[in-house]
């Protein structure tokens, strides 16, 4: 494990444990939110989104946390682990709720300076959705590259906690 990309719902624990790991491995951890958000909550460009991960997937080692799903496949197809938070949205819905209320206009560690935690219902609405609408399209995804990549599918905080606790 020295290339791995963690995927999975807001709120599943993907900065949590990609920050973790990187202590526990000593690889520097790049969290997508903090290099595509700018102050403002302003968006980076796809192109720039594209441009900054394949700078990123060039390096040796690395572990990417983050979703989006427009580049998601630079990093899967660099990895050589995946590792899908399969969390129930339950979970997820009440993990962002949490953290907008304990982050309520500070910033948080995972993300870049200037952007303050907000309450946003369509970002709720995003994310009770998630296993319907893009759960599919990932779990597809990482199938198509079961033969050449370490696929780890994690379904709880404690297989999550149990597999950071085996590494």
């Amino acid at each position: 494990m020295k290339r791995i990309a963690i995927i999975g719902s807001v709120g599943s624990g993907k900065s949590t444990l990609a920050r973790k790991l990187g202590n526990k491995l000593n690889i520097e951890v790049f969290h997508l939110d903090a290099l595509f958000w700018k102050a403002g909550w302003q968006a980076t460009s796809k192109e720039e989104q594209r441009n900054v991960q394949i700078r990123l997937v060039e390096r040796q080692q690395w572990i990417i946390d983050g979703n989006y799903n427009g580049t998601m496949d630079i990093r899967l197809n660099a990895a050589d682990t995946i590792i899908f938070l399969d969390f129930n949205r339950i979970l997820c819905t009440y993990r962002i709720l949490k953290r907008m209320i304990r982050y309520r206009n500070k910033p948080r560690p995972d993300m870049a300076e200037g952007i303050k935690e907000r309450f946003d219902v369509n970002f709720v609405k995003w994310v009770w959705r998630y296993p319907k609408t893009n759960r599919p399209l990932v779990l597809s995804r990482i199938d198509q590259l079961k033969e050449t990549k370490t696929i780890i599918v994690l379904k709880t905080p404690h297989q999550a906690k149990r597999f950071l606790d085996a590494h």
